[in-house]
């Protein structure tokens, strides 16, 4: 089995503190120390990245679209830019980890009920054996309810 770490959405206007990520700090500490051991252990590490519409907070080019500069990528680190919540779909999300002989994918990031549900769904159903790290996804507490 091929391993490959995917970091979903975890980009600067995500972390914006008009709207803090539910426990925001757990996520990043967690989704940071698995980059690091992933790439001690040479296994891919697989960033995607949303490009909002213009006047989004994640327009690319804007401050708000970089990765988060606290687990950004490094040389060697593929990056995959999408448009919708399926991080496969009309991607290269695919054919980058069909190159490396992935099969089983470590899930991480950003949205928990948005990308990174669609994009475990999605991977789950072209074969891949999915594993969603339990303390390294996260949202918005947008109802008040989580505190």
């Amino acid at each position: 089995m091929r391993d490959a770490l995917l970091v979903i959405d975890m980009q600067m206007g995500n972390f914006d503190q008009s709207a803090p990520v539910f426990r925001v700090s757990d996520p990043l500490a967690t989704i940071g120390a698995l980059i690091a051991r992933a790439r001690a252990a040479r296994v891919p590490v697989v960033y995607v990245q949303h490009c909002g519409s213009e006047g989004e907070i994640d327009q690319p080019g804007t401050p708000g679209w970089e990765i988060h500069c606290g687990i950004a990528p490094d040389e060697g680190d593929v990056v995959v830019q999408k448009r919708h919540p399926d991080a496969f779909q009309d991607t290269n999300l695919q054919s980058e980890l069909q190159s490396r002989d992935v099969d089983h994918l470590i899930v991480t990031g950003m949205q928990t009920e948005y990308c990174v549900d669609t994009t475990c769904r999605r991977a789950y159903s072209l074969g891949y054996k999915v594993t969603l790290v339990t303390d390294a996804h996260g949202t918005w507490d947008l109802c008040g309810w989580f505190v």
